[in-house]
């Protein structure tokens, strides 16, 4: 799993699901000018304001949740990796088909450990577990890994398949596996998640294949302290980062041309907010880390899901803004 920045992510993915190489400033500055944005959202379900917490990194992950995992990875016989700061990578035998570098791989800068087993691009969808097998065994597995269930919310269930099934044979759903996806939440506000395994994101993600069979996991969870309060941005404030283009939309799953899109999006004649929903992320909302170094703080932001009106029809979207009054601040002053 690879470290993001929300915004960086975004934009990767809105680039790789489009045939042109254009820029996100060239096509923002046309969003959100032709007509007024209104706001019919309810938003006396949130908060006064938030907390900013900071992570405390590397995450040293106790003896006791390594064995735990290793059992779950089905690798005991590679020997339990002691408590370090260090990363730990280990290679099943044969070496994995698959295309990752390692098969169990902690990560203490990220305070993550995932697993992908060996036969991960095969596999049988004949007794894949229903998903209520799938949800009891997850709630059931977390705290063995050191997650707190209290702070855990089930976010989405996700399917694993291919184009061809494992004879080589062209199919459109040869399904091999079957997952569910924990997310972490803090103060009652869940984490962002770039797709429905919960790429990348804090909580648990594990999938099932053929008669149960833990096909791969992946846990983040770090050591989180408070840093400072925030006052929650006006509906007013989020308006004017539209109209700044200080927000992002999201890609559509499986978009052939996000651009194409939001050309359409920017000839709307009017724009309205039907939903807010704070997200927390280990990320600063419009900030891009160097050097692939992990965030030190987890901020909130807001996921918005709005109706542009061409009059005549109109077209449901989502877009990613801030949400405390500091980061509406600081990328206005840019």
């Amino acid at each position: 799993m690879k470290v993001f920045a929300l915004p960086a992510l975004l934009l990767g993915m809105a680039i790789s699901a489009s045939a042109e190489a254009v820029s996100w400033e060239e096509l923002s500055a046309h969003l959100f000018t032709n007509g007024p944005i209104l706001c019919q959202a309810p938003t006396g379900q949130l908060p006064k304001s938030f907390w900013i917490y900071k992570r405390d990194l590397p995450r040293i992950f106790p003896a006791e949740v390594i064995t735990n995992a290793m059992v779950l990875s089905s690798l005991q016989s590679k020997g339990y990796p002691k408590p370090s700061t260090n990363q730990t990578c280990i290679l099943a035998e044969p070496p994995c088909p698959c295309g990752n570098v390692c098969n169990f791989f902690i990560d203490p800068g990220e305070a993550s450990m995932n697993f992908v087993s060996t036969n991960y691009k095969d596999g049988s969808p004949a007794g894949i577990p229903k998903d209520n097998d799938i949800a009891k065994l997850a709630w059931g597995y977390a705290p063995a890994l050191g997650l707190e269930p209290r702070q855990l919310v089930q976010k989405s269930f996700f399917t694993h398949s291919f184009n061809a099934d494992k004879t080589g044979k062209e199919t459109t759903n040869f399904v091999c596996g079957r997952g569910i996806f924990l997310s972490r939440q803090i103060d009652g506000v869940a984490f962002f998640a770039p797709d429905d395994s919960g790429d990348g994101a804090e909580g648990f993600s594990i999938e099932f294949g053929g008669y149960g069979q833990i096909r791969s996991f992946y846990f983040r969870w770090s050591k989180i302290e408070r840093y400072e309060s925030q006052p929650t941005a006006s509906v007013g404030q989020i308006v004017q980062c539209m109209k700044s283009h200080k927000t992002i939309v999201l890609p559509n799953a499986e978009e052939e041309d996000y651009f194409a899109r939001l050309r359409k999006l920017a000839k709307a004649t009017k724009w309205t907010i039907t939903k807010i929903t704070p997200c927390y992320e280990e990320a600063v909302f419009g900030e891009v880390p160097t050097n692939n170094v992990p965030c030190k703080f987890i901020t909130p932001f807001a996921e918005l899901e709005a109706v542009a009106d061409f009059g005549s029809s109109n077209a449901v979207f989502r877009l990613v803004s801030p949400i405390i009054v500091s980061d509406v601040n600081r990328l206005l002053q840019k």
